[in-house]
Parts: structure tokens; sequence; C-alpha cells
């Protein structure tokens, strides 16, 4: 396995070496000058800075084919001053017809909404950035780059905007702080990129032409925004973050009292250069964080949820995206998770164009009740960039015990340390077609002693053949009690490959298979799971898609497990279970007011039993004010006694209501038949100035029959960003 690994580096430094080169969209400059008057954001292109500034014109397809111009014209300007990077962007449209977004909610999804996007990089990395952008209604987005082109859409920051409708076009106008985005002095080119979605033409377009098998926020594919003068420094920049909460929380079910609370906190995000950020924190609450959605959960395993906390986002790749999604040395939902943190601090950002670096260290208060003392959680994360679009990491995760209360006996919840050192090695190519990564993980414990892990993979991507190989090996010692690495002692080999026809049609925009193959050997190198899954894609130019799949399954228990996860009786350790499987899956087209989508499974399951599957989701908005979802999800599971037939159901309505695009009503309710639990979820947000709100959450659960409330939560909080 390490020579395989050993061969991998050899193998992407030797492709690095080739790949290096000039960046692909050099030859796309848009250059930006200061204001020549005052610009108010209103939508209404009156100013004459508008009148002087170079357009931004002549956008590519995207989607359907990536070989011509788009048929939707969209002019972008782009100027600044002291304090501002303003943008005024005009959508032309194509087709009569009115524009179709889903509702005015934050952070819309891209694939459903008429859309203008911002892709910034200000370093010129091609690794990281920021992305600002509205639907047609006025909807911001606004989100944290990283990873050459992923966007972290929980990221909210500091920023105002104005969308107006006109008979032929709708035009956004922006005005984004300088202090709200992270650059270096002195640079005067930084990538950029701007993308169209049309939904009435299904055009993707972008300025800087990106190829259709990557998305439009692929950095490596930025055209250059050519500053006439150094932006501005954005000067002493320090903003100060107050909350106040109060709130009420009662246990019904245990026959507790209403316990009511008044607590105060502060963020406070201090600028020590343009590029460079220091977080502090003190007694935080994170109430208003919308609740995961419940899922039906069938799996030997724990399940990922992502991190939603605004203090963890702003470079949280440096600190999460080390390893891999199984295998990762830091997970900061872990930081807080049983325990109040009284407070922390968070240094992230670059040091220059090269580097970048983490630093992140939390304090949790004690639980004595729960066994558990205090916690401190520290990371320290570096990168260094090599080639055009790759980088070496290296990162340490410490979790140490406080002194512990003399009262927690041997029963305390955590040892008295573990740690993770590693080291790591991403690869892009320069266009991007080839990816990959390299990392070795060790860890440290009292209890455990050593563990390590390693893995490595290789990708690439044209725009007919998709191929990968990856390979892990995970010891069984090995401990990331700030991470998530849910399974141990297995070494992993995950080969896939898939190909693409892009057919001449007037309905089909591409179609083509997948095969995907997972094989888990114990530490004794004896195959315990064949996970293997060949699925048909068929993408519509409609945007509507279909796929359907079939699977093999051989697992060899390696712990007792309950295949209901519902039952409480479990299979026996060291007992073999294989079966065949088959669905599918369709997605209606986004434009439609009403919108659904469908799918299903039927095959075989644990001992040799049977498992059915059907799902759906529909959907109807009052365009842009108000839209409803409702979703399902049965289970049917056939299994020999003590099992028999267990069946569960998975239901719930979800309501957007956005009167404008600073107040938003979610209420969403589950019923989750497996955990036997009905969730009630209700949260109003007021952004009353940009970046500061007043949040009122609701949070109820009930037993499904008899319907007794188990728990009630109501918290109603004040947030205000203050720069001094």
């Amino acid at each position: 396995m390490k020579k395989a690994i050993l061969l991998v580096f050899t193998l992407v430094t030797f492709i690095a070496s080739v790949s290096a080169q000039r960046k692909i969209n050099s030859d796309y400059r848009l250059h930006i000058k200061e204001i020549s008057d005052p610009v108010i954001i209103d939508g209404i292109i009156d100013e004459k800075t508008w009148a002087d500034a170079e357009i931004a014109t002549d956008f590519f397809m995207i989607i359907p084919m990536d070989t011509s111009y788009s048929n939707v014209r969209t002019d972008v300007r782009m100027a600044y001053d002291d304090k501002h990077l303003y943008l005024l962007v005009e959508n032309f449209h194509a087709v009569d017809g009115p524009y179709m977004v889903e509702s005015l909610r934050r952070d819309f999804s891209f694939g459903k909404n008429d859309n203008f996007l911002l892709f910034l990089d200000p370093f010129d990395d091609q690794l990281n950035g920021f992305s600002f952008g509205a639907n047609a209604a006025g909807a911001q987005w606004d989100g944290i780059m990283f990873n050459g082109g992923q966007i972290d859409l929980s990221w909210d920051n500091k920023w105002v905007s104005k969308v107006q409708n006109y008979d032929d076009k709708w035009v956004f106008e922006a005005a984004i702080p300088f202090k709200s985005i992270r650059y270096k002095d002195g640079i005067t080119e930084w990538g950029i990129n701007f993308s169209r979605m049309d939904l009435k033409t299904t055009e993707k377009s972008g300025w800087a032409p990106v190829p259709r098998q990557f998305p439009s926020a692929s950095l490596a594919y930025t055209g250059v925004l050519v500053w006439d003068n150094p932006p501005p420094s954005p000067g002493p920049n320090v903003s100060v973050i107050p909350y106040a909460l109060g709130g009420m929380n009662r246990n019904i079910q245990e026959g507790q009292s209403a316990d009511y609370r008044n607590s105060f906190g502060m963020d406070a995000k201090i600028g020590l250069s343009s590029s460079l950020n220091l977080d502090l924190t003190v007694n935080p609450d994170f109430s208003q964080v919308e609740v995961d959605r419940q899922v039906t959960n069938l799996e030997r395993f724990e399940l990922f949820f992502p991190e939603r906390r605004q203090f963890f986002l702003e470079n949280g790749d440096i600190f999460g995206n080390f390893g891999y999604e199984t295998v990762r040395p830091f997970f900061s939902r872990r930081v807080g998770l049983d325990a109040p943190i009284i407070g922390g601090a968070r240094l992230s950002g670059r040091v220059n164009k090269d580097w970048r670096v983490g630093a992140m260290s939390m304090q949790t208060a004690a639980v004595p009740e729960n066994n558990l003392g205090g916690q401190n959680y520290s990371v320290i994360s570096l990168q260094r960039r090599v080639f055009s679009r790759s980088n070496i990491g290296a990162i340490i995760v410490n979790r140490q015990s406080a002194a512990f209360d003399p009262g927690l006996g041997e029963d305390r919840r955590f040892s008295e340390y573990n740690r993770n050192l590693g080291l790591e090695f991403n690869y892009a190519s320069s266009n991007n077609l080839w990816t990959g990564k390299a990392f070795v993980l060790n860890s440290f414990s009292p209890i455990q002693g050593r563990g390590v892990a390693y893995a490595s993979n290789l990708r690439y991507a044209s725009g007919n053949l998709t191929w990968n190989w990856r390979h892990e090996y995970v010891s069984e010692n090995y401990t990331a009690e700030v991470g998530f690495v849910p399974r141990t002692g297995f070494y992993k080999a995950s080969p896939s490959v898939g190909y693409l026809f892009f057919p001449k049609s007037k309905h089909i925009l591409s179609h083509g298979p997948e095969l995907n193959v997972n094989l888990f050997y114990n530490t004794n190198w004896q195959l315990t799971d064949n996970e293997s899954f060949m699925v048909y894609r068929v993408r519509f130019r409609s945007q509507s898609n279909l796929f359907v799949w079939g699977a093999y399954d051989y697992i060899q228990l390696q712990r007792p497990f309950d295949p209901t996860n519902f039952s409480g009786q479990q299979l026996e350790a060291g007992t073999d279970h294989q079966w065949y499987s088959l669905g599918g899956e369709f997605t209606s087209k986004p434009q439609s007011i009403f919108t659904y989508a469908v799918s299903g499974r039927v095959g075989g399951y644990f001992a040799d039993g049977d498992r059915y599957n059907v799902a759906g989701e529909m959907g109807y908005r009052f365009q842009p004010y108000f839209s409803l979802t409702m979703s399902a999800n049965y289970n049917e599971i056939h299994l020999p006694e003590p099992w028999s037939v267990t069946s569960f159901w998975l239901v719930g309505p979800r309501m957007d209501l956005t009167l404008t695009n600073k107040f938003f009503i979610t209420t969403f309710v589950q019923y989750n038949e497996q955990i036997e639990n009905i969730n009630l979820n209700a949260r109003l947000q007021w952004r009353f100035a940009p970046a500061s709100d007043i949040f009122l959450v609701v949070t109820d659960n009930y037993l499904p029959a008899p319907f007794y409330a188990k728990d009630r939560s109501v918290a109603l909080k004040f947030t205000y960003w203050w720069n001094l």
C-alpha cells in the first residue's frame, strides 16, 4: 500500500511538472477604474461611473453546449472607491416571459433560479475566493470558495445589493465592502469570472469560457480583473458582533419545569492585514442555526452532517478538508457538541500568495452530570502552494482534558488527550483535468496508543471520460476524537469510471454509464465489503434528470448490527450477507411552478431479506414570496424472525415565506417513524441591517402516538454587526 502511495505521488508530480503553464483564460481581461461620481445601489443605471466603465459582455455558453457564444446577452461593469467594490449587471431577456425564481430566500439553489453570480479570486491562485450574486427577484447569494471551485453558502458577510426588473432585462447592482473580503495589498490582478443562469432558455453561460464538465465556479478558468491602481487598503478592520438572547427550554417528557435563560456573548473579527483575520468569541450561541434535516438511517456507521455555525466557516477548508470525507482528523462540529463553549480564538488567512495559515483554540465547560470535564480543542494547519494550482499541507489537532472533577471517577467521558499529526499533498492541474490527493495521519492517545491512516487518489475528468483510482488504509487503533472517522481497521480500494455522450438532440443534453466499486479488506487482507454500483444517467435539455442503477453488495459484518437500526435485535459479527438491488430517480425541470422528484429501489438485504423503498418530493411556489415542499420516504424491510416485516415513514412539509429579501419565515415538520419522533421547527429571521438580525426560533419534539410533547425550546436572539 505504501508503495502504491509513493507511485501516486510520483505520477502526480510528473503530471504537475508537465502541466504547469500559463493561466488558461489570461486573455480575458476586464479593467476596473475608480468611480467618477458616487454610486447609489438602486438598480438604476444613471451614474457617470457606469457610462465610463469597461463592459464585460459576449458570454460563452457552458450548457447545453460549450462551443459557442451564449444566446442570452449579459453586460457587466465594475468600479471601486476607497471602501467598496461595485458591480452592475444587465441581464437581458432572450425569450419573453416572467423570470423564474423559487423565493427571496438567501443562498438560493443555483439550478432553480434565474441568477447571476460573481466569482472572485483575489490572490489569483485559482484555489480560494469569494462568491456574490442574486436571483432575478433580488435574493442575495454569498459564499466562500475553496478547492478550486466549491462554495460554502453557510458563510454570510456584510454587503448590499438591489435588483430592478424591466421589460427587456433585470439589473443587479451591488456594493461589497473591501472589509468583507480578504486580499493582498499591492496585487493589481485578481482572478474573476461571471456566471449567468437563464432558465427560460435553459442556458448557463460564463464570461471567461468554462468546459461543460466543470462548474461555472471553477477558478481554473477565471479571467483577469485588472486594477488601474492597487486596490485600496481596507484600513482598520475591526468588527464587533454582540448578541443578546432570551429563551426557554423544557423537558416535558421527564416532567421538568421550564428552564428560562438569558445570555449575552460576542464575536469579534479583527483584520490583522487585508488577507489575515483573527476571530474571537466569548460565550457563543448558535440557536439560530437551522437544525439538521432528519434522514432514514440504515447505515452501520455514523452519518455526516455539515458545519453551519458562522464562527467556524471562513477559511474553514484549511481545517476541515484535510483528508477524505470519511477520514477527517478535524471536524468542527465535535467542538461544543456535548458541552457549552466558553470562548475561543481563530486565526486564518494568507501570509502571502503562497502560504496559508489556520490556528484555532476553543475551550468548553465541564458538565459533571454527564461525566464530562472541561476540554480544550486546538488545531494548527499550514498550506504551501506548489505548481500552478496545488499545495502541500500539514495539520496538528489536539484535544486536551482539563483537570477532572474527582466526582467523575472512572466514568469520565474522555481520556486525558487525543492528538493527530498529518501531511497532505493536493494536486490540481492548470486545466483541472487532473486532480488528486495523498495524505498520511498519525494519532496518539493514552488508551489506544499510536495509530496511522494514509490514502491517495488520482482523478481524470475530460468532457466525455471520467475515471478515478482511490485507496485508503486506517489502522484499528487510529483515533480522531475531534475528527470524523466512522470506520477503522481496514484497507479500501475504490476504482470508478464513467463516460458521457452528447448527442445532437433537441431533448437530451447528455447520457452515459458510470461504474463505482468499493472494496474493503480487514487488516489481514480478507475481503469484508464489496459495494459495486452501476448507474446510467440522462440529463435533459429542460434540466430534468433521470438515472437508473443496479448494485451488488457483499458484507461480512465485523461487529454486531441491527439491520433495521430500530428493533434492538442484532446480527452476529462474522456473518456473511450478499444481495442485488435495482433503483432509479427522476427529477423534474426546475422552470415549472410545480416541481417534483421521485425515486425507488427494490432488492435484497441482510440475512437473505428484502428491502423496498420509495421516496418523493413535491414543491409548489407562489414566486417569489412563498414556497411549499412536501417530502416522503417509505422503507419496508422483510427479514426472518425475530424481525419479520419492519416499515417506517419519514415525512415532512417545509414552508418558506419570504416577504422581502430581508424577512424570512421557514417552518418544517419532520415525522420520523424510525426514531419515533415528530419534530417541528419554525425560524423567523429579520435582517434589519446588513449582517445584523433578529431571530425567533421555536422547536418542539413530540411522540407520534399518543401525540405528547417531549420537549420544547424557544429562543429570541438579537445580533448586530458593528464596524469600529
